[in-house]
C-alpha cells in the first residue's frame, strides 16, 4: 500500500519554521511530502532569510490528487500562496472532495477564508490575522480540527499541527509513536 500524499506549497515569503517542521514531521510520519514552490523557480527565499528549495514547481503536480494539502503560513508567503491561480483551484477541488486541508499561521485568514474554505467551520490563526476570521466560529486553540480542516496558530505551534495532520491522516498511535522520539510531550 502507498502512503498518503501530501503537498505543501510555499512561497518566497513564507514561514520557514511551520514549513520545515511539517516537511520534516510527515516525512517522519513516512508520508509521501512534496515540497512545491509557488512560481517559476525551485528556490524561495522564507520570510526570515533562510532559502528552501522545492521538489518541484506547483505547476509541475497542481492536476494530481493529494491526501493532504498543508500550507504554512508567513507573510507575504501567504499572499503569494493566494494568489496563485493553480494553488486555488486544486484547493477547491481538495476542499469538494473533503480532501483534508492544513493552514498555518496567516495561510487560514489570507489564503482559506477568501476563498470560502473555512465557511461552517470553526479555525484559528496567527494572532495578528484572528480578526479576518468568522467571529462565531475563530478559536483560540493551538490546533482547531473541524471536519476535513486543521488549522494551527504560528511557528511555536507548528510540529502539534503537524502531529495532528499525522492523526488525521493514520491514527493516534502513528502519531505517538512520531512525536516520542522527537521528544514532544503529548
Amino acid at each position: 500500500m502507498n502512503p498518503p500524499t501530501v503537498l505543501i506549497p510555499v512561497a518566497d515569503g513564507s514561514e520557514e519554521i511551520e514549513t520545515c517542521a511539517m516537511v520534516d514531521t510527515l516525512r517522519r510520519a513516512d508520508l509521501d511530502v512534496t515540497l512545491a514552490a509557488v512560481g517559476d523557480h525551485l528556490t524561495v527565499t522564507c520570510s526570515r532569510g533562510v532559502r528552501l528549495v522545492a521538489d518541484v514547481r506547483l505547476a509541475e503536480v497542481a492536476d494530481r490528487h493529494f491526501d493532504l494539502v498543508a500550507l504554512p503560513g508567513g507573510m507575504p508567503g501567504a499572499e503569494h500562496l493566494a494568489q496563485s491561480g493553480p494553488l486555488r483551484s486544486l484547493l477547491a477541488g481538495q476542499h469538494s472532495r473533503q480532501g483534508l486541508i492544513g493552514a498555518i499561521c496567516a495561510a487560514p485568514a489570507v489564503v482559506l477564508q477568501p476563498q470560502g474554505l473555512l465557511d461552517g467551520h470553526a479555525a484559528t490563526c496567527h494572532p495578528g490575522f484572528f480578526e479576518h476570521l468568522d467571529p462565531a466560529r475563530r478559536r483560540e486553540d493551538r490546533v482547531v480540527v473541524d471536519g476535513h480542516l486543521v488549522t494551527s496558530r504560528g511557528p511555536g505551534t507548528a510540529i502539534e499541527f503537524a502531529l495532528t495532520l499525522i492523526e488525521q491522516l493514520l491514527g493516534p498511535e502513528r502519531r505517538a509513536t512520531v512525536a516520542a522520539p522527537m521528544l514532544v510531550r503529548e
